[in-house]
């Protein structure tokens, strides 16, 4: 890929903005990057699979999938490209991905490998405060869902567990779970559970179907005021 499309297609993630173009050029131009094209349909990763390379999604189209620790239900969710597949992944104690990641498109991915990753923390102090500021803002995230009001309503209680299940909080999601089980994840009756998803239902936030709660638009329920 030329040294001027690749400079284009690295400031669509935020890892890169904010740098000054001759910074970009350099990085551009003395990069050692990879360049994946995976068909639609094809595995990208595999939860458990090593993470030794950041993939920055150019253009297409991923679905990914998330299943409990006993593997007793799962989450699928799609996201486009811009998207980088869990930087979180890249350091720290689980140096793993923990999500299924599939192409529903043809897909195209630029790579970058852990050691060109921390070169460029060294050598960039733009790129480094971004990724800083990138995991900084993820354990902020996760630290103020300890203290949100729980929620009052048996609605509200299924809201937050089919949001805080969902990696991107947008767009279609489709969970594959059953009444029992997300009885018993919310602590309540299947009856209950299940006369409040009819609602919901009815309401036009998710559709049901055995064994699955497909929601068309996440950011619908995150404005739901029960």
């Amino acid at each position: 890929m030329p040294v001027l499309q690749i400079y284009d297609k690295l400031l669509q993630f935020p890892l890169f903005q904010g740098m000054s173009r001759d910074d970009l050029e350099i990085v551009a131009g003395h990069t050692r990057f990879g360049f994946l094209k995976i068909a639609s349909g094809r595995p990208i990763v595999k939860k458990g699979d090593a993470c030794v390379h950041l993939y920055f999604l150019i253009n297409g189209t991923v679905r990914v999938k998330t299943y409990a620790d006993d593997y007793g239900y799962s989450v699928e969710e799609q996201i486009s490209a811009p998207y980088i597949v869990q930087l979180e992944g890249i350091f720290g104690y689980h140096q793993r991905y923990t999500h299924d990641f599939i192409a529903v498109s043809d897909v195209n991915f630029i790579t970058i490998d852990k050691e060109e990753l921390v070169r460029l923390s060294e050598d960039f102090l733009v790129f480094r405060l971004n990724i800083l500021n990138s995991f900084a803002t993820q354990v902020q995230k996760h630290i103020h869902q300890t203290w949100l009001r729980q929620p009052l309503t048996l609605r509200e209680r299924v809201i937050r567990f089919l949001v805080q299940h969902c990696v991107y909080p947008a767009g279609h999601k489709q969970f594959n779970i059953l009444m029992n089980r997300l009885a018993d994840e919310l602590n309540d009756s299947r009856l209950n559970i299940s006369h409040e998803l009819n609602l919901m239902q009815h309401d036009g936030l998710i559709s049901l179907s055995r064994g699955k709660i497909n929601i068309p638009q996440l950011e619908r329920l995150l404005s739901v005021r029960p």
